[in-house]
């Protein structure tokens, strides 16, 4: 089907008009819903007629979250050429390496970067744009607000085929490695927007306001068609500081946030005056990373029943399943807060064995998953998109079961499965227990060399602020959830453990510095 963005974000503008649509908190940019369709139309217009951006190429953007925001997805979907999403908090060598992978004609990039960006973006002979004006000399950088002097505020008036046009591209995560790069179309991401749309608690309006603190090139942007098409307002933020975060939500009166686990946990060390600030909120959504269902119980008695899980992908751009609110009170014993929720409306989930087939409820399976929102592959890498796509589906990597009333729960990435003496043990599971004592924070668990079993179970941990607790404490806290034989056989308080830049905890990261000498034989 044929499709001309501009027309549909005119639709928004005329039926919204002045309420807010956009705000931008540390360069206090407010857009109200005409201001921001013809903005978004200046953007596409000169990258157009000013920067010769056409079908085909592909433009950049390294920017923090509220410029990001200018050239999300209204911008990308208005646009010829395919903008790439990129992490701004990725190191050079991650950025040099999107750039390539996918032959890059332009870049948008903050000021703050150049020092250590622009040799390299010179020496590819990009277009550089920079947000805000540099302090310094770079010969060819060009000024972003600059070239929008005089660009046309008419329509764009592109056609796109919503299912066929690759206008959007974004690299995946790269929590076991390097990431690869999706390729969207503008019905891929009108699903992401059905999703939430399909989920029986959420309250869409033009009452909500949506702050965005992780990147929105991820997760967190999956709610900024949803928010939109209602009348909502979009707030982004760039500072990861949480007493910022809870300052702009009373400061914005935010309704809806999403969050992953570990910054989650965060609150729980606030105040009654810091958890007082929050008051605004409707929905928490979360996701990404496993949840522990005891942190889950404390977060519900401070805040509420707000919190909605929801698991998405790069690879499937939507809500794929989700524990709504009313899952989050449901009667029975509350295994299920331990699950990922159900399967969301228009999107299929299967569990499927090594050879494809289903396995029957209660075994362990990988998760496929097919909907509109499945991407059509990776750019430039046919070998991968070979191996993770079949008949439409995408094959994720988890491993899960499903319950007797359609719950999913996540047992563990493939990579992460540890295989002692004999035995499949699942991190996620570990990290569970672990994070259920009252003094643990958070933690991650890993498979290291062992000579008689191939691998024992190691943990590292993150202590709560003023909390102790002894190694064998934890081992035997564990070992009285789960088992001997799941229980970490060596246990080590940290400082801190290494996250992404959207907050999951990477055990590939905890894992390298015990495998340097063998290759690990798991995934």
């Amino acid at each position: 089907m044929k499709i001309n963005f501009s027309i549909i974000s005119q639709r928004l503008a005329d039926n919204f008009g002045e309420q807010e649509a956009l705000v931008n908190i540390e360069r206090n940019r407010r857009y109200s819903f005409r201001e921001y369709h013809l903005l978004t139309n200046q953007i596409v217009n000169m990258m157009r007629d000013t920067l010769d951006l056409r079908r085909g190429d592909h433009w950049v953007s390294i920017l923090e979250n509220d410029n990001t925001s200018l050239l999300h997805w209204f911008t990308a979907m208005k646009g010829e050429a395919a903008g790439c999403y990129t992490n701004y908090r990725d190191s050079l060598e991650d950025h040099t390496d999107q750039i390539d992978t996918v032959d890059a004609k332009a870049v948008f990039i903050e000021a703050a970067l150049l020092p250590t960006h622009y040799s390299m973006l010179r020496k590819r002979q990009l277009t550089i744009v920079s947000m805000d004006p540099p302090g310094d000399e770079y010969p060819g950088v060009h000024y972003f607000w600059d070239l929008l002097e005089g660009a046309s505020e008419d329509n764009p008036d592109v056609v796109h085929d919503d299912r066929e046009d690759v206008i959007i591209l974004r690299f995946t995560g790269g929590t076991t490695g390097r990431g690869k790069c999706a390729m969207y179309t503008v019905d891929n991401i009108l699903m992401c927007r059905d999703s939430f749309y399909a989920l029986p608690d959420a309250q869409w309006s033009r009452d909500q306001r949506m702050l965005h603190l992780a990147p929105i090139t991820h997760g967190s942007g999956m709610l900024y068609l949803p928010t939109l098409f209602k009348g909502g307002t979009t707030v982004t933020m760039n500072l990861p500081d949480l007493a910022a975060w809870c300052a702009n939500i009373a400061a914005e009166k935010i309704t809806t946030v999403m969050m992953v686990p570990t910054l989650l946990y965060r609150l729980l060390e606030l105040s009654e005056e810091g958890l007082g600030r929050l008051q605004t909120l409707e929905s928490v959504y979360y996701g990404a990373a496993p949840m522990s269902p005891s942190k889950l119980r404390e977060l519900r008695a401070a805040l509420g029943n707000i919190f909605i899980q929801i698991y998405g992908s790069t690879e499937n751009i939507c809500t794929a399943l989700a524990l709504t609110k009313l899952d989050h009170v449901a009667e029975g014993d509350g295994s299920h807060l331990a699950s990922s929720g159900r399967p969301v409306p228009g999107v299929e989930v299967e569990l499927m064995d090594e050879a494809g087939q289903r396995v029957q409820a209660g075994e362990i399976g990988e998760i496929w998953l097919r909907s509109r929102a499945t991407c059509k592959g990776y750019f430039a890498n046919p070998e991968q998109t070979a191996s993770e796509f079949k008949d439409g589906f995408w094959k994720s990597g988890d491993l899960a079961r499903a319950d007797e009333r359609g719950f999913i729960y996540i047992v563990d990435r493939k990579k992460d499965m540890i295989i002692t003496g004999g035995f499949n043990v699942y991190a996620n599971e570990v990290e569970s227990a672990l994070n259920s004592h009252p003094a643990v924070l958070m933690s991650a668990v890993i498979g290291i060399p062992h000579e008689e079993w191939g691998e024992a179970i190691h943990a590292e941990v993150t202590l709560k602020a003023g909390a102790m607790a002894a190694d064998e404490e934890l081992i035997d806290h564990v070992k009285d959830q789960l088992g001997g034989y799941k229980a970490p056989k060596t246990v080590q308080i940290v400082d801190e453990l290494p996250l992404s830049a959207v907050g999951k905890v990477l055990r590939r990261r905890v894992r390298e510095k015990y495998w340097t000498s063998e290759e690990r034989k798991v995934g």
